[in-house]
C-alpha cells in the first residue's frame, strides 16, 4: 500500500513538472515547491475532491463527465493557494493543467497495464456476463 501512494505522489509530481513545461502560466520556484505541490494535490485529492464528486454529480453526469476537468482544476488552483513557491496565473492555466494531467493518467493506467500484463484489459459491461477482450 505504501508503494503504491508513492508511486501515485511520484506520478503527480511527475504530471506537475510536464505541466510545467507546457503550460506558460503555471510555475514552481524550486523542486522542492514542486514536490510539495504534489503531496499537497495528492492529499486535496483523497480528502476534498471525492466530496465534491458527490456533490456535483448530476451536473457531471450531465455534461458527460466534463464537469470533472473543473472540479480538478480548482483542485489544482488550490493547491496553488496553499503552496507558495506553487503559482498559476488563471482557471484557464489551470483547466489546461487538469486536461493534460487527466490525459497522463490515462496513458499511465494503460501503460501500465500493458508493461505488467502484456496487454490492456477492456471490460464489457453491458452484457449480463462481463467478457474481458485483450
Amino acid at each position: 500500500m505504501i508503494f503504491g501512494l508513492l508511486l501515485i505522489w511520484l506520478i503527480t509530481a511527475i504530471g506537475l513538472w510536464l505541466v510545467i513545461f507546457l503550460v506558460p502560466g503555471i510555475r514552481a520556484k524550486s523542486t522542492g515547491d514542486l514536490i510539495i505541490a504534489a503531496l499537497v494535490l495528492g492529499i486535496i485529492n483523497a480528502l476534498i475532491r471525492p466530496l465534491l464528486w458527490i456533490l456535483t454529480l448530476p451536473l457531471t453526469v450531465i455534461t458527460f463527465g466534463i464537469f470533472a476537468l473543473f472540479i480538478n482544476a480548482l483542485m489544482i488552483k488550490v493547491t496553488a493557494a496553499i503552496v507558495p513557491g506553487f503559482e498559476i496565473d488563471r482557471f484557464s492555466d489551470a483547466l489546461l493543467a487538469a486536461f493534460i494531467m487527466a490525459m497522463l493518467a490515462i496513458s499511465g493506467f494503460i501503460f501500465i497495464q500493458w508493461f505488467l500484463f502484456d496487454s490492456v484489459f477492456w471490460f464489457e459491461v453491458w452484457s449480463e456476463s462481463p467478457h474481458i477482450y485483450m
